[in-house]
């Protein structure tokens, strides 16, 4: 289907000729300059490429699908806002299918041969490290024959990232629109730890085998050092792993009364399945997600994950005119028995962001949106206000702790009070290491022995 741009050029073009035939026949200069005009407005017109790279298909098909919807529903409010006149965003979508390779190679072709200037992505670490690695060395494996290689300067977009994830990683061409853990699962320790939500002592760590998980229970498990409650068991599996019943036993037998579940993917299913199960009591061992919202319990029949937890910056019920305006846009252009979650919220908001930088540097070129984005800039988001950290590219976000309902929804049942700052690399478990693009970048600490 062709672009609005494109109908209304092939419009002009069959005008231009009218008016041109009709200058020629009666030599009307009246009209050889409305015909300049039209061909100074089309002149004026501009297309700018966005690149937008998740998974559609594979394991973590179904969850990144409403990233996308998400960043498209931004791009077509901006088109439709009218602010930029001369200008259509134009989406160019590619599926990473759920593997590194393909992420990489998707990523390349949004470079060499679709020009992007920007590329909102990815969902797992897993896949962010690939297209962050390709974007930073190149490689000939995945150039094809519609790049010339004639480029002597590489292009290096900007890449925005939506998820929570582990921190411990600092790019000048990244930022990250996602929580790190000091700003979504210390937080919610805390209040776990607390008199108002249960005082809980034993803790069991469960999550799927790859970066996010193991990096965060790392940080975990430094911060639990001091405090007083102990980590009764620690397991990990596949993305896409579906029997959990070994585990779940195992953890019925520890008797937790706190389980934090790093597991990400179609694998929670099948493990609220199984808890449910076996009795895993919510009120006595409440698992505590930090990848489980409202768009993966559309999955999860309600029972089985009814009186659980979940830690996030946003949710869909947040009771805010800004919100509640958002989930309506939202659902009448995807479908009323649709949902939003904080990643999803994260990929809107993301491209709105990108948008006010591009207004200010009146450029996509990454630098000059860089420039504006090292400045702080502010934005109020359909989950309240958020800011740019010059430092490290994330965000100071707010904190919120939902309980799942029955409806699956999430009764928000602590919110923390003020935006929390982002530490890429809290010091108690990353000593020396420190990201300030203010000061000119990463400074190293000691390897952590994170045990990847």
């Amino acid at each position: 289907m062709h672009s609005r741009r494109y109908q209304e050029a092939i419009r002009n073009t069959a005008l231009l000729w009218l008016l041109a035939a009709l200058a020629t026949s009666i030599g009307c200069e009246p009209l050889n300059k409305a015909s300049d005009v039209l061909l100074n407005r089309e002149k004026d017109q501009q297309t700018i490429k966005l690149g937008v790279l998740h998974s559609q298909t594979g394991t973590m098909g179904m969850n990144e699908m409403s990233l996308r919807h998400c960043e498209i529903l931004a791009v077509e409010e901006i088109n439709a806002s009218k602010e930029f006149p001369n200008v259509e965003f134009v989406t160019v979508v590619r599926d990473g299918r759920s593997r590194s390779e393909i992420f990489r190679r998707r990523a390349r072709e949004l470079v060499d041969r679709e020009q992007v200037d920007v590329i909102f992505g990815c969902w797992t670490s897993l896949h962010r490290k690939a297209v962050i690695d390709e974007l930073d060395n190149p490689t000939e494996l995945f150039r094809d024959e519609h790049f010339d290689g004639k480029s002597s300067k590489p292009r290096k977009p900007l890449l925005f990232y939506p998820l929570q994830y582990e921190g411990f990683e600092c790019n000048r061409n990244v930022f990250y629109f996602g929580s790190t853990p000091n700003q979504q699962i210390l937080p919610a320790l805390d209040w776990f730890m607390s008199q108002e939500g249960g005082q809980r002592k034993r803790i069991y760590l469960i999550g799927s085998d790859y970066l996010f998980p193991r990096t965060a229970n790392y940080i975990v498990k430094k911060y639990l050092e001091n405090k007083s409650i102990e980590i009764v068991g620690e397991d990990y599996f596949p993305l896409g792993h579906s029997d959990f019943h070994d585990v779940v036993k195992k953890i019925e037998k520890t008797s937790p009364d706190l389980i934090l579940s790093t597991i990400n993917g179609d694998s929670n299913l099948e493990f609220y399945k199984q808890c449910h199960s076996i009795g895993i009591d919510p009120e006595k061992s409440p698992v505590l997600a930090t990848s489980v919202g409202e768009g993966e319990l559309r999955r999860i029949p309600p029972e089985y994950a009814h009186g659980h937890y979940a830690a996030w910056s946003y949710f869909q019920s947040l009771d805010t005119p800004a919100n509640q305006a958002f989930v309506r846009k939202f659902k009448k252009a995807f479908g009323l028995d649709r949902v939003v979650d904080d990643p999803m919220e994260a990929a809107y908001t993301q491209v709105m962001v990108w948008k006010e930088a591009y207004k200010i540097a009146k450029s996509s070129d990454p630098i000059k949106i860089r420039e504006v984005l090292e400045k702080g800039l502010e934005f109020d988001a359909p989950g309240g206000r958020i800011k740019v950290d010059p430092k490290t590219h994330h965000l100071y976000k707010k904190f919120r702790l939902g309980r799942i309902g029955l409806d699956r929804q999430f009764e928000i049942v602590y919110e923390s009070r003020d935006l929390i700052a982002p530490e890429p690399f809290p010091s108690f478990a990353f000593p020396g290491w420190e990201c300030d693009w203010t000061r000119g970048g990463l400074t190293k600490g000691p390897p952590p022995n994170i045990g990847l």
